[in-house]
């Protein structure tokens, strides 16, 4: 038999095909072809509302059955953060956030508007560069170099003054106290003076002051020093390498050269500006606080949150165990650190030191308060002549 040609075989007829009596001239207007795609797309359309209806389904399901477990989670951690907040009195949640914010005052970022990464605005021959102390911990440092240097320093970059350190020049290390930045007036007038008078200077911000990161702590800050400290005398050679300290920074001076003498490696030099004996005496003394001496249980409670804050910073004990040549400076007018505190501890350091040669003291008259030293003519000779005695 032969086999049937194509217009002998029985056709169905599409839902969208025209029957012949609709055809013009006997031709279809849609073919066999397009129907057949019209309704595989028809169908694959279907099929993906289907799925995306589903899963858009199994997706609310699965949320709805996991709320139990996620209002348990959450009761846990609210009964948790309970239990501990009212485990212990109010003031001691306040408290030691409060101290920290008085003592350290790292916040108050002045003088503002002013671009850290742009000494030379500020300072001539001046460079800004970082140290990493630890993970999250990188330190903002400006290294003015002597004045007699300056012409030499002019459009250099850091690796010269890097390799300036080693230059002879004696280096200052300069930690200053609480609030601002190393960019604040008197700082940079004290920079200024010890530059005139031929040493390097390195003004170190602390973890969380100016544009250093990390949060001040006392071990924190005692670390900064460290840091800074050797890696200066990795670079210096045999040049001498001097902490100084003011205020809040005697604390981290003090602390930073009794770990390095314990471990063998004694600071060259180290010259307190305005030392406290202790943070405890020191925040009596604190104007902002004295107000609030006569309330009932205020001093207690001050005391407490120092302790809960591992806030010591005891220059009355760390003199002790020091043998460095040390030099303390106190203005007779100082109203936010007392003389009487200056000349406590250098009492301390002197019965302590085994050599009474290398413990000095020298008090200025009125009219330089706590901050304004560096306005002394005699400052800079009173350094200078103390270092060289100890340095021949």
């Amino acid at each position: 038999m032969e086999p049937s040609s194509p217009q002998q075989l029985p056709r169905r007829r599409c839902a969208m095909e025209p029957r012949a009596e609709d055809c013009v001239d006997g031709e279809d207007s849609v073919d066999r072809e397009d129907c057949a795609d019209r309704e595989d797309c028809a169908d694959r359309e279907d099929c993906a509302d289907e799925y995306s209806v589903a899963a858009w389904w199994d997706m609310v399901v699965r949320n709805v059955r996991s709320i139990p477990q996620c209002c348990e989670t959450l009761g846990r951690k609210i009964a948790t953060q309970y239990n501990s907040f009212t485990s212990k009195p109010l003031k001691e949640h306040i408290f030691p956030p409060l101290m920290d914010m008085l003592i350290y005052f790292n916040f108050f970022k002045a003088p503002f508007l002013v671009d850290l990464k742009k000494p030379e605005l500020k300072m001539p021959h001046t460079v800004n560069f970082y140290i990493k102390v630890e993970p999250g911990v990188i330190l903002g440092i400006w290294h003015t170099v002597p004045s007699c240097r300056g012409e030499d320093a002019k459009g250099k970059d850091r690796c010269w003054y890097e390799a300036a350190l080693h230059d002879g020049n004696p280096i200052i290390v300069y930690l200053h106290g609480s609030a601002e930045h190393r960019a604040a007036r008197h700082r940079l007038n004290l920079v200024k003076v010890l530059s005139d008078g031929g040493f390097h200077v390195l003004s170190v911000d602390y973890r969380g002051f100016g544009d250093s990161t990390g949060k001040p702590t006392e071990e924190g800050l005692t670390a900064d020093a460290i840091c800074v400290y050797e890696w200066t005398k990795a670079r210096s050679g045999t040049t001498p390498v001097c902490l100084w300290g003011h205020s809040l920074g005697t604390g981290v001076v003090t602390n930073a050269a009794r770990v390095l003498e314990e471990k063998g490696s004694p600071v060259d030099a180290i010259v307190l500006e305005a030392p406290f004996t202790n943070m405890w005496t020191a925040s009596i003394n604190y104007p902002l606080l004295k107000i609030y001496q006569k309330l009932p249980g205020f001093l207690q409670t001050l005391m407490d949150a120092l302790r809960k804050d591992k806030i010591v910073f005891p220059n009355d004990e760390n003199v002790k165990f020091l043998s460095s040549p040390l030099l303390i400076l106190h203005g007779e007018d100082d109203r936010t650190v007392p003389l009487a505190n200056g000349k406590q501890l250098y009492e301390i350091a002197h019965n302590a030191y085994r050599n009474k040669d290398r413990v000095k003291m020298v008090i200025f008259p009125p009219g330089f308060q706590h901050n304004l030293l560096c306005r002394s003519p005699t400052l800079l000779k009173t350094v200078r002549d103390f270092l060289c005695q100890q340095w021949a």
